[in-house]
């Protein structure tokens, strides 16, 4: 569904209905802190960008992938679009490629570092309907950016669908923090698919809070096709009443000492089913490879349920690859501790709570660590019991 406006690049000439939406969400004042660009999708279409003048006189573009299409970037496009995910992948990836509508395009130049991050904000606002946003980055050799992708949706009675597309290309000895807060509602079913390329010591950073939906299936993939490319993945998800999560990360070691290292918290209560599949392949060009893989859940209560599934790969003789994995409930030893210095038992348990997150919530710039706590403490309402 087309909302009534085209692009803009100035706030002030955003309608009004939709300006408000943003404003509560808070974008325009994270621009205003420190952000170098803001890109809004507002159900299917980008309807406010913006980009800070010093981004853009150091070479980098960034706009809706429509918009570029229609500009000097499009072969480049064309050339890496739907290159690493095909719709021969599953039926979700090839739904996508045949309705995808809006999303974001971000190209860096070789050498270029920005100092600050670039935001796009995706929120899905129409009554049974399906989003399908294409996310594309580019970052030539010895580049650097942060990108932060956030989403929501407000609450219907009727089913909605996500099945966006991010598409990471990371060049040599280039770097890429790709961080994500998925805050939907609970009737909506998330089945994003992302993907990411390093060639020759590139480096890409997964940072992601999976909170809301009914059903999600998420697991970003990084594959380390050159010589010394490194991933990590630090992630948290959030499984409540009537949700069922399905989360976790991929690495596909492609290339002669990759590294990756996959680290996931999981948090389930009221009968929220948590699952943590990871996929690490080691191909036979991946000698002297490492990658290591932890998962910590949390579950709150004895109706809830939390599963880790690992999967390893491994075809070559020279690798070091592990994985842990530990379950585990808030121990009433804690509670009570922090019950005698005058907490409550419901904000005892929250504090417990953020202190298990604290690990993704560090690697967050300010505003979303602030949050993504908020988010836990509003899941931890009425959690006693």
């Amino acid at each position: 569904m087309k909302p009534p406006t085209e692009q803009e690049s100035n706030w002030d000439d955003v309608p009004a209905d939709i300006k408000d939406t943003f404003e509560r969400l808070g974008i325009p004042q994270a621009e205003r802190s420190y952000l170098a660009g803001v890109g809004a999708q507002y159900d299917s279409e980008l309807v406010y960008h913006n980009i800070q003048e010093s981004a853009a006189k150091q070479g980098v573009v960034y706009s809706g992938i429509e918009e570029a299409l229609h500009g000097p970037y499009a072969e480049l496009i064309r050339e890496h679009f739907m290159k690493l995910i095909t719709p021969r992948d599953h039926k979700f990836a090839a739904l996508h490629g045949a309705v995808w509508s809006g999303g974001s395009f971000v190209y860096v130049p070789a050498g270029v570092h920005m100092d600050y991050p670039l935001q796009s904000y995706f929120r899905l606002n129409a009554k049974g309907a399906g989003q399908f946003e294409h996310t594309l980055i580019i970052v030539e050799d010895d580049a650097d950016l942060h990108f932060i992708e956030g989403c929501s949706a407000p609450k219907y009675n009727v089913a909605n669908l996500h099945a966006g597309a991010v598409e990471l290309f990371v060049g040599k000895r280039a770097h890429l923090r790709y961080s994500t807060i998925e805050n939907w509602s609970k009737n909506m079913y998330n089945l994003n698919t992302k993907r990411a390329r390093c060639d020759e010591e590139g480096q890409i950073e997964w940072i992601s809070g999976s909170f809301g939906s009914h059903v999600g299936y998420l697991y970003p993939m990084s594959i380390l096709a050159g010589r010394k490319a490194q991933s990590s993945f630090t992630g948290i998800t959030f499984a409540g009443a009537g949700q069922n999560l399905d989360t976790g990360c991929k690495v596909v070691m492609a290339a002669p000492k990759t590294t990756a290292s996959i680290e996931t918290k999981s948090i389930s209560k009221d009968g929220g089913i948590s699952t943590f599949r990871s996929s690490v392949v080691a191909t036979p060009a991946a000698e002297g490879s490492a990658c290591t893989v932890s998962c910590q859940s949390l579950m709150l209560d004895d109706r809830s349920r939390s599963d880790t599934i690992p999967a390893m790969d491994i075809r070559c003789q020279d690798v070091n690859i592990g994985h842990e994995a530990t379950i585990g409930r808030i121990g009433d030893d804690k509670i009570f501790y922090l019950m005698s210095r005058g907490i409550s038992e419901e904000e005892a348990r929250t504090m417990i709570v953020n202190g298990f997150a604290e690990p993704v919530s560090k690697e967050l710039p300010l505003e979303y660590a602030v949050e993504m706590n908020n988010l836990i403490k509003l899941e931890m309402e009425g959690a006693i019991g």
